[in-house]
């Protein structure tokens, strides 16, 4: 059985987390819902939102991120790992931790695979 890197990584990841406290703790990737509208623009259903666990650790922004349009002093750094997550991550959804200092929902304002593949990295705003 052939074992892919991402999973691997994560594996070993999040023993580590679970075994010493380390960086990555449990959250959920939640997403709105499509909403469906009737000819005059009327919501007819609000869609259904999503909701995914996942295993994210929060970092200081990089300088990167520091660069780009919009970004604020309270923006943080979040890595998902990608094999926690069973759907693509993109900004259109949002990172809920349920304790610690990062506890709170987290809006992503940008979201893309890191180079080795095995999360995503992306830049975040408390909400």
């Amino acid at each position: 059985m052939e074992v892919m890197f991402d999973q691997a990584f994560a594996s070993i990841a999040v023993g580590f987390s679970d075994a010493f406290g380390g960086p990555f703790t449990e959250a959920t990737a939640n997403w709105p819902g499509v909403p469906v509208y009737d000819d005059g623009g009327s919501i007819v259903t609000p869609g259904v939102p999503a909701q995914y666990p996942c295993r994210a650790q929060f970092d200081a922004a990089t300088q990167s991120m520091r660069l780009s349009e919009g970004f604020l002093e309270t923006d943080v750094r979040v890595l998902v790992l990608s094999a926690s997550l069973s759907v693509p991550l993109d900004t259109e959804a949002k990172i809920i931790v349920s304790d610690g200092m990062y506890s709170g929902t987290w809006a992503l304002k940008s979201c893309g695979r890191d180079p080795a593949g095995v999360g995503y990295e992306c830049r975040a705003r408390r909400l």
